[in-house]
């Protein structure tokens, strides 16, 4: 492997998922350069969001290797043996890596503020008072500071969604992982959410991003990873992919989602 100074940040190797006799994915490979914004897309079980819980070890990949700044994650090798780290390693090294799910998964009985300030408390080992400050500043970032205490059933979608990315930046996380992050709002909702993601990629975080959005992917994106039936099948540069797509799967695909003619 290269060294952590010139690694990507993000290196996928082989990675297969099998559950079962179901294969999910084939012999992926994905490098992620640090700052770098990439969007998976493609049809539904196409294997992106498995994809993108193998890179946090949420599911362990039946074969190949994930690595985070040069290093292995989520394993450690032994005498040529790959194996599994214990779950207290494991959830030290997934600490620096934020994802934000289609559901909110927000604590219901904590206000906002106590839900984006719970996981430096108890993981990070911040005062309270430390954890808050930054609580207030990362609500402020996502346009929420006047709701810091009502509770998530008070929120719209879009709001608990926004205080969902706040939380995973508490974490001050290397990377970001959105899991299809507007799918269950309304559609008036979304851009409220997809404003947020705007905001960090203009701050350079590295992001990647499984979207149904396709207008987003292309406005957002320094590459778009396009997947079907376990395997990636086309990547390129937004503009590239979505305007001249080269792989007969890409272009059918966007042609039925965009609502355009075929491509020629």
């Amino acid at each position: 492997m290269q060294t952590t100074a010139t690694a990507p940040l993000v290196q996928l190797t082989g990675v297969c998922k099998a559950f079962g006799p179901l294969r999910v994915l084939e012999d992926i490979d994905l490098d992620v350069a640090r700052g770098e914004k990439v969007c998976l897309i493609g049809p539904s079980g196409s294997g992106k969001t498995t994809l993108l819980r193998c890179v946090n070890h949420l599911e362990q990949p039946t074969a190949g290797h994930v690595y985070v700044e040069g290093k292995l994650f989520g394993e450690r090798q032994v005498n040529g043996r790959y194996l599994p780290l214990r779950d207290a390693e494991l959830a030290r090294m997934r600490s620096t890596i934020g994802m934000v799910f289609q559901t909110f998964n927000l604590f219901p009985h904590l206000t906002a503020l106590q839900n984006v300030s719970i996981g430096p408390v108890k993981v990070l080992r911040q005062s309270r008072g430390e954890a808050e400050a930054l609580g207030l500043e990362l609500l402020a970032k996502v346009g929420l500071a006047e709701k810091r205490n009502v509770y998530p059933e008070q929120l719209s979608g879009g709001q608990r969604q926004r205080v969902a990315i706040a939380r995973a930046l508490a974490m001050r996380p290397r990377l970001m992982l959105f899991d299809e992050a507007t799918s269950a709002l309304d559609p008036e909702l979304v851009g409220e959410v997809l404003n947020v993601m705007r905001q960090l990629a203009i701050e350079g975080m590295t992001m990647l991003i499984v979207t149904h959005e396709m207008g987003f992917a292309e406005e957002i994106s320094d590459r778009v990873v396009f997947m079907d039936k376990g395997r990636i099948v086309e990547v390129n540069g937004p503009h590239e992919l979505f305007r001249r797509p080269q792989h007969a799967r890409t272009q059918s695909f966007l042609s039925a989602v965009l609502q355009k003619k075929p491509f020629q």
